[in-house]
């Protein structure tokens, strides 16, 4: 008996995915279906359009449809909320953002993907209710690392155990979070140049009776300007 030929695995490589799920899908009647996901199809060509095709590949859910970014994840964010204004015209989206593992599937690795990095945009679509995105750790990680700050508008969310009780720390974006850390490092900063000063005044000051004083005043603030630090430090 022949031996087997063995199959050489395509290599693995790392991009972000958008997954756009139609709620309740398996639940609606086939001809409400079928009217979903030409919606959704008509929704996805116009989003998709501004990332070019080969950044871009997308593929086919049994309740939704998956669109793999491959070069920015902010594009990939940009592309979820400019597909999630369907659900004003009666489209019932929810979308999960991931940045993980894929590889290429099928004969030739010329058919499809495959990995855990749709596997968890799934999973967080899931998560998360009609008009509404998730975003993974990773994915925010990997905002992080493309544009620095940038992944401030991803606030938390939660955290999500999927059937496999597999928990995913969640993101949602929130344009308001970036001004909201804004101001509390401003308080930090106030907050640290009253202690800075207060310090430097009791260093001046040659009245022993005044040294006690400024050293309660700085013991008195630590705390607080700590916890201030520890409140910004998502």
């Amino acid at each position: 008996m022949p031996a087997a030929k063995s199959q050489s695995k395509s290599p693995s490589f790392y991009a972000s995915v958008a997954f756009l799920k139609i709620q309740d899908f398996a639940r609606r009647p086939a001809t409400e279906q079928a009217r979903l996901r030409a919606q959704l199809q008509a929704v996805v060509a116009v989003t998709a359009a501004e990332i070019p095709p080969a950044g871009r590949v997308m593929l086919d859910a049994a309740d939704g449809t998956a669109i793999v970014v491959l070069d920015d994840p902010r594009a990939a964010l940009h592309l979820a909320e400019r597909a999630l204004t369907a659900v004003a015209v009666g489209l019932p989206l929810s979308a999960g953002l991931n940045h993980g593992a894929l590889q290429l599937a099928g004969r030739k690795s010329g058919e499809g993907m495959t990995g855990d990095g749709i596997a968890v945009a799934a999973s967080v679509a899931a998560f998360a209710g009609a008009s509404r995105i998730l975003a993974s750790r990773s994915f925010r990680d990997a905002m992080a690392e493309v544009a620095p700050g940038r992944e401030a508008v991803l606030a938390p969310a939660g955290t999500f155990n999927d059937p496999g009780l597999r928990a995913h720390e969640l993101f949602t974006p929130n344009e308001r979070a970036p001004a909201r850390r804004g101001r509390r490092y401003t308080v930090i900063a106030v907050v640290l140049a009253i202690s800075l000063v207060g310090g430097g005044i009791a260093v001046r000051s040659s009245t022993p009776t005044q040294r006690p004083f400024m050293e309660a005043v700085l013991e008195r603030t630590e705390p607080y300007w700590r916890q201030l630090v520890e409140r910004v430090s998502y």
